[in-house]
């Protein structure tokens, strides 16, 4: 896959989990409940004390994550890359610890999560890709 294909598919992929993300912020905010295909799977976990992370709605944090992903991929450069990589490795990372929280504390699943947390695991997976195959600085000039 060129670093084109892989910059256009994490804008995709950033774009469909900022989605997910806006739309559990709206919930949060509206006080409602999420449409869920799982029975009361999303609002156990909505609901729970994981929900927020220091009075800060989680999905609002996801909410600006893939906004920082999407915002970095506006450039092409390795600063650009660099970035996208530690935000979409550290959202893999957040995204992996509220996973196991939702199966192993609250014994339920939230179906937007699941969603949310594939897109991180794609967006890490791309991103680092994307950083690797760049060329160098020096190769570049040769």
């Amino acid at each position: 896959m060129s670093l084109r294909a892989l910059r256009g598919a994490s804008a995709a992929v950033a774009a469909v989990g900022f989605a997910i993300a806006a739309y559990l912020t709206i919930v949060h905010y509206a006080g409602a409940e999420p449409v869920c295909a799982i029975a009361h799977g999303c609002s156990v976990v909505q609901g729970s004390r994981y929900a927020e992370l220091g009075g800060v709605p989680v999905a609002l944090l996801g909410l600006l994550g893939y906004a920082g992903v999407l915002a970095t991929l506006l450039r092409d450069d390795e600063a650009a890359r660099t970035a996208t990589a530690f935000l979409s490795l550290v959202g893999f990372g957040f995204s992996a610890w509220l996973t196991w929280l939702e199966v192993g504390e609250l014994h339920a699943i939230c179906i937007w999560c699941v969603g949310s947390a594939v897109c991180m695991t794609l967006l890490a997976a791309l991103s680092t890709a994307r950083l690797l195959g760049a060329p160098t600085p020096v190769a570049a000039a040769d």
